[in-house]
């Protein structure tokens, strides 16, 4: 059965249609009667396909060209169909597409490819190339993806060093580098090659006391000045060249999935502007991440590789297919992990997610992932820094704490949501706003400041993560893994190798202070005008108190092993792994954040490969879950997109409320009379005195003003372009032109009658109908899961009025209590 078929108006509509979950709404101005501002195409019979088709290849049949009815006094009648024209197809910026249309085109280009394949082998070659286009477009997106992800860590990790020093040797190796070069490990020992900023000014560390101090003070100020550097270039470079380029862009692909249209976004300016100043953020050492960023940076490479297609880059709902499939490659090279991506896509991000999106995400994440293995940024055998090498097994009495570490995050979480968003709005709604550039500057200061102080929030945030998840051994010389491995001077009762020394007790208060410290600057961070994520540092905080919980409890088994929970340990091996502590820890507060669950623990154990620790994982993230959804029911994602107004129907969001479609139609009661066309007695000059009138993007036709019977819907840009052609084609139609919206017409007129004008196929004749009295949480769900643009309410076959989507948010803020204004795009 064709779609044609499909959409003819009869009662078992929704049983033989299978419509995506899609948003197609558009986002109007507050005197819509109908919020559709785009092109839809007329669905007809199925013996005026190859007219449809013969249309489509000239873009436009002029009017006077169509069928013609000769009248007995010689008047010509125009059937007007509004085709394909040049243009027509593209979406006006901050509107929502159609999907129906976009689906109806694409089935019309699919149908007249079968048709030419049959006539040349040259067509079936073109055929099966448009065939296999889904999977090559993937392809070079996940290719595109893997490159700049590798890119990006390269250069990320040479500058967030370059404000400590530079190798002498290779001004272009980063400092682990520069080390490896002269077989010596960074850290441990100073490699000779790698100089400090004042050694390169000719002042020694290992000089007099004040010459230490003058070091330290110098080092100090280089540390600043360039983080400042980058900060300031990185913010310029946003505003200057590519305002998208800014915050994490989660929210903002979330919306576009949906269906909404944000020209430029994922632009190729977005895409070269996003990923330059992604470095320069982060090296800056502002409290973000840029795994969030990189998701952004995928979509704007699916976006760019889609328009080499024509099957994907003249058709925005297909476009979404692959938009899908790049926001799971942009997740796999920021994690390597390609199962964790598409889970992503799937939860978080995509709002329709088929089966063939669902084969081709993870085509697209593999081929990324590997990628950014090939390139190898951080020059280990695996994708990411946070690799654990250990699989000790875990005790079941070991819940209990990771249920804590699991209120933890849902607290943390809830708080963080809260006073950002506030934040957020403070700076939207006040003068701050204005001063985007300042704010950077003067964040990269107070951060640089503070940081420099204490080695946990010195280092990059990456490489802290990394430490906090490893596990102590023997080779370990750092303050974190310092313990009192002589059993001569500790307790007889005590474990060997476990009594913390006092250098591990200055890392546990250094370790608090960085947690306060990062929990505050994020605050303040995340939502500048440079490309800000949001899971690294999310995750630092967790892992900052998994570590300290973790090492509380490892102290409290090694002084007290005769404790009944620790019966099973045994003395000769690790008992605690203060390593997995952090782990869950992390999960647990990022999950808090942005209450992601599956994705983010198949995320987890991707990153660390610590398959073992699945069980701890879910436990966290679930509890996290539950404890954040207690205190503040929204993600940070969700919360953002709220925040911006964007048009963002979500349908994890139950509507509990008892009201009618007659409380939310329009017009109310105040407001002027519904807008609509008469079907048979109208003229050319009085639809377009309405059309310049009002600024509804619909009218609904009515058999007559005393019936009020509805006969369809008609949309402003396809009657405003018919007309318009008629006059320009057709010398016969004038202002006085009778206008026909059926086949039902007469067949004599009156001497000196001007031609009428035959409009009967821009009309869509299965509008969605609801009665008056139907509930909303009936009307919400079908904008929901239908994807409706509008539906139009009558009683007992009067049309009354319409609800738009816009119609539908408004009510829903009004009834969570809140700016009904809030919703709209601003």
């Amino acid at each position: 059965m064709s779609l044609f078929e499909a959409f003819r108006p009869k009662p078992s509509l929704l049983n033989e249609v299978e419509l995506a979950p899609m948003e197609s709404s558009r986002l109007l101005e507050d005197t819509d009667n109908s919020d559709i501002n785009g092109y839809q195409s007329t669905f007809n019979d199925p013996e005026d396909d190859d007219e449809l088709l013969d249309i489509t290849d000239e873009r436009y049949r002029s009017s006077s060209k169509r069928a013609k009815i000769d009248l007995s006094q010689g008047s010509s009648l125009v059937d007007t169909f509004e085709a394909m024209l040049p243009g027509n197809d593209k979406y006006e910026d901050f509107y929502t597409i159609d999907w129906l249309h976009d689906k109806n085109r694409s089935m019309q280009r699919q149908k007249k490819i079968r048709y030419k394949r049959k006539q040349s082998w040259w067509a079936r070659i073109v055929a099966s190339i448009d065939d296999g286009s889904g999977w090559l477009v993937v392809l070079l997106v996940g290719i595109a993806a893997g490159t700049c992800a590798g890119i990006i860590d390269i250069g990320t990790g040479w500058m967030s060093d370059l404000k400590d020093g530079v190798c002498r040797k290779a001004f272009w190796l980063n400092a682990e580098q520069c080390c490896w070069a002269s077989n010596l490990t960074f850290g441990v020992t100073q490699c000779p090659h790698w100089y400090t900023w004042a050694e390169l000014l000719g002042i020694q560390h290992e000089g007099s006391k004040d010459e230490s101090n003058l070091a330290y003070a110098v080092n100090y100020v280089f540390f600043v000045m360039l983080a400042m550097v980058m900060a300031s270039m990185a913010v310029l470079l946003v505003r200057v060249f590519a305002p998208y380029a800014c915050g994490s862009g989660i929210p903002e692909i979330k919306t576009i999935l949906s269906g909404f249209i944000i020209r430029g976004y994922l632009g190729k300016w977005t895409l070269l502007i996003k990923s330059m100043t992604m470095m320069l953020a982060v090296a800056a050492g502002l409290s973000l991440g840029k795994e969030g960023p990189l998701v952004h940076v995928a979509c704007c490479c699916g976006n760019i590789f889609s328009y080499l297609f024509p099957k994907y880059g003249t058709n925005e709902a297909k476009k979404r297919e692959v938009l899908s499939a790049a926001s799971a490659a942009g997740v796999s090279v920021a994690f390597g992990a390609p199962i964790g991506g598409i889970l992503f896509s799937l939860e978080e991000v995509s709002y329709y997610f088929p089966l063939k999106t669902l084969w081709r995400s993870f085509f697209c994440a593999l081929v990324a992932a590997f990628v950014l293995r090939a390139i190898n940024p951080f020059s280990t055998d695996h994708l990411v820094m946070f690799y654990i090498d250990y699989n000790n097994p875990w005790f079941i009495w070991e819940l209990f704490p990771f249920i804590l570490l699991g209120i933890f995050g849902g607290l943390y979480g809830a708080l963080f949501n809260y006073c950002n968003l506030k934040w957020c709005r403070y700076r939207k709604t006040s003068s701050l706003g204005n001063y985007a550039i300042s704010e950077v500057v003067l964040l990269t200061f107070i951060t640089a400041i503070i940081s420099y102080l204490n080695p946990y929030t010195k280092q990059n945030t990456s490489e802290l993560i990394a430490q906090l998840f490893q596990n102590c051994g023997p080779e370990d010389d750092v303050n974190l893994c310092d313990y009192r491995r002589n059993i001569t001077d500790v307790d007889k009762n005590s474990w060997p190798g476990a009594v913390a020394g006092p250098g591990l007790y200055t890392a546990m208060w250094q370790l608090s202070l960085a947690l306060v410290f990062k929990a505050v600057i994020t605050v303040f961070t995340f939502g500048i005008k440079v490309p800000a994520g949001l899971f690294i540092p999310s995750m630092a905080v967790g892992a900052i108190i998994g570590r300290i919980l973790g090492i509380g409890i490892e102290q409290l088994a090694v002084h007290n092993p005769d404790l009944m929970i620790f019966n099973s340990c045994k003395p000769t091996e690790a008992c605690i792994m203060p390593g997995l502590y952090a782990m869950v820890g992390a999960a647990a507060t990022l999950g808090g954040v942005t209450r992601m669950t599956v994705s983010l623990v198949v995320i987890m154990f991707e990153l660390t490969g610590g398959l073992e620790y699945i069980v701890p994982l879910m436990v966290a993230v679930m509890v996290s879950k539950w404890v954040g959804d207690a205190l503040v029911h929204e993600g940070i994602y969700d919360g953002h997109i709220k925040l911006n107004g964007y048009p963002f129907l979500d349908s994890k969001k139950e509507f509990m409320y008892t009201t009618l479609a007659a409380d939310v139609m329009r017009p109310r009661r105040s407001d002027p009379p519904l807008s609509s066309l008469t079907q048979e007695s109208m003229t050319v000059e009085e639809i377009e005195n309405i059309i310049t009138e009002t600024t509804y993007n619909s009218y609904p036709v009515i058999v007559s003003s005393e019936s009020q019977r509805l006969v369809g819907l008609v949309y402003r840009r396809d009657l405003t372009m018919a007309i318009a052609s008629a006059r320009e084609n057709d010398e016969g139609i004038v202002s006085q032109s009778k206008v026909y919206f059926s086949n039902h017409l007469p067949r004599y007129a009156p001497p000196g009658t001007p031609a009428p004008l035959k409009l009967v196929k821009i009309i869509d004749a299965c509008p969605f109908q609801i009665t008056d009295q139907t509930p909303m949480s009936t009307v919400v769900e079908m904008f929901r899961k239908l994807g409706l643009r509008l539906c139009l309410v009558s009683h007992n076959g009067r049309v009354l009025g319409v609800i738009t989507k816009k119609d539908v948010l408004r009510h829903i803020a009004e009834m969570d209590q809140q700016d009904p204004g809030s919703i709209l795009f601003h």
